[in-house]
């Protein structure tokens, strides 16, 4: 296959700048790496979510990201972009990373993870970003609109609304959280390839990485 096609990318750049700097999360920063090796045991979990499960796997691609996230939200399409080109051969992994200073991000991962546990993982996944301008940035609980996601996906509600508001579910996403943070994953969107983390300064500096990673031979 050839490297991802650019109809998209032009118009996204001028978003997506510097993919590297994104919204810092209201913490206190967790300390980097000390190289750019990290815990591989942290970075996939047994439960994480795959988007993507090749048989020939060349290497997996993780990205730490909150849903009300602006930077994610625009990266998004790229994403999708390298998913469908390099996704017979990489594994795209994403993990949650809710940032306290954005009201509804955890609402969005717990409506995500209680999709995900009628298997309708990427279906929620996907409508959180379709829609992040009609919920995102307001500082009103956006509840009724995840769960209005959930209908139109035909889950299960009782079950739905059970595991929205399981504090297994919240346990589920702060576990990725504390992964992220261990990892040296200080704002959104934070990427790994294998076991390195990227800190591309361009779009093509990420396609180039998953390109290389794909051809590998």
């Amino acid at each position: 296959m050839s490297r991802p096609t650019t109809i998209a990318w032009a118009a996204l750049a001028a978003v997506v700048v510097v993919l590297g700097v994104a919204v810092l999360i209201d913490r206190e920063p967790a300390p980097a790496p000390a190289d750019t090796a990290v815990a591989a045991d942290r970075l996939v979990r047994p439960d994480s979510h795959r988007l993507t499960a090749p048989a020939d796997e060349r290497a997996r691609f993780v990205e730490f990201l909150d849903f009300e996230c602006e930077a994610c939200g625009a990266v998004h399409p790229i994403i999708e972009d390298l998913r469908r080109t390099y996704g017979d051969r990489i594994t795209f992994v994403v993990r949650y990373f809710p940032m306290p200073g954005h009201f509804n991000a955890e609402r969005a991962a717990r409506a995500v993870e209680a999709a995900a546990a009628q298997d309708r993982f990427e279906q929620m996944y996907q409508r959180m970003f379709a829609t992040q301008a009609q919920w995102g940035e307001q500082r009103v609980p956006a509840d009724d609109v995840f769960r209005g996601f959930a209908l139109d996906l035909g889950l299960d509600m009782p079950a739905f609304d059970s595991a929205y508001n399981s504090p297994a579910t919240l346990e589920r996403i702060r576990a990725d959280v504390a992964d992220g943070l261990a990892l040296g994953v200080q704002g959104t969107p934070t990427f790994f390839l294998d076991d390195q983390r990227l800190m591309p300064t361009t779009i093509d500096d990420l396609a180039g990485a998953l390109h290389r990673a794909a051809t590998a031979a």
